[in-house]
């Protein structure tokens, strides 16, 4: 045998043997890469990136456990345990055409919710999907909002319970709010009872502007198809201690937006007796009321302690004397687990 012939021989053996080694081998997949959640803090804290996207999650909510009470003239005292619970998502991302966010708020009640029985009368099941309901559901572009939220009229009044003046601000909205670091000012257009827009239209406006320590803030709305409106205006400033609140609020008839007095004025001092407890007495004065033509006044107290970090007890008495009804005393002790 010559050594080309055992040159050729070795390599083809080699190639079989190779070959051979090949068909048994196990090919292991490479892993996919894994990728981790990232915080994003260009709209705040608690907010993090959608993994595989550039858009950004908060997800929040409160559990508020309460017992509230009241008491009328005639010896007549009703109270109740009440537990509710929110859960919100909000969502932001920038865009060519600025800022996009989308925020939506899920809220059930206990008082809303339906119990099932069992064969001794004792409550055996409560059926949650039946209490959970849309509390708000809203789009922001820029300054722009639209769905369903509450609107500025939110705000009229104090940092109190007993203030009363406006019965609703949760609408089906689109709105548009201008904000520098001392001004602000909006105009919002309001779809009031979800019948269509013949005669169901409102539409509100706000303006606020800071001047040194004390905020002086005004609303307005109209109602179309009541043809009747409404003006309040409030100062809020820092005094001493605490934050002292005064406004006033005329309207000119029953509206979607108002129906319980034609004019109101109250004030509030919210008193930081130490750097967890805040104690806030309040008076209030209501004239000409619509349904009976009667005066008003009220007080109350409240009182608000952050136990820790995300949770807080609350509790107030309120008191409030109408002409033709009397006496009345109202309250209510609250826990609210927020996160």
């Amino acid at each position: 045998m010559n050594i080309k012939s055992l040159l050729l021989g070795s390599a083809a053996a080699l190639a079989v043997v190779s070959g051979a080694q090949a068909a048994d081998a196990i090919v292991a997949a490479e892993p996919e890469p894994m990728e981790y959640v990232r915080v994003c803090d260009a709209f705040g804290t608690g907010f993090f990136y959608i993994p595989g996207t550039e858009t950004c999650l908060k997800i929040g909510g409160e559990i508020r456990f309460s017992y509230d009470w009241s008491s009328s003239d005639d010896d007549d005292f009703g109270g109740d345990f009440q537990t509710r619970a929110r859960v919100v998502f909000e969502a932001k991302n920038d865009s060519e055409v600025g800022t996009i966010g989308s925020y939506i708020r899920l809220e059930g009640n206990s008082d809303l919710a339906a119990f099932d029985l069992d064969e001794d009368g004792a409550t055996d099941d409560l059926e949650i999907g039946s209490n959970v309901i849309l509390d708000q559901a809203y789009i922001t572009v820029g300054g722009f909002k639209a769905g369903y939220f509450l609107t500025w009229l939110d705000d009229v009044g104090t940092a109190s319970e007993g203030d009363e003046f406006i019965d609703r601000a949760k609408f089906d909205s689109i709105s548009y709010t201008y904000a520098s670091d001392a001004f602000t000012v909006g105009i919002g257009l309001d779809e009031l009872a979800n019948d269509g827009f013949e005669d169901d239209l409102g539409v509100e406006g706000f303006a606020s502007a800071s001047l040194g320590m004390a905020t002086v803030s005004m609303w307005a709305a109209y109602d179309f198809d009541a043809e009747e409106g409404l003006v309040v205006g409030e100062v809020s400033a820092d005094l001493g201690p605490g934050t002292l609140e005064v406004y006033g609020g005329y309207a000119s008839d029953v509206s979607a937006y108002a129906s319980y007095a034609e004019w109101t004025v109250g004030a509030a001092y919210g008193f930081k007796a130490t750097e967890k407890l805040t104690i806030t007495p309040s008076v209030n004065y209501w004239g000409d009321l619509f349904t009976t033509e009667d005066d008003a006044w009220g007080a109350g107290l409240l009182a608000e302690y952050q136990i820790a970090s995300g949770l807080k007890a609350a509790a107030t008495v309120d008191y409030r004397d109408e002409d033709s009804l009397g006496d009345e005393w109202s309250g209510f002790v609250r826990l609210t687990r927020s996160f």
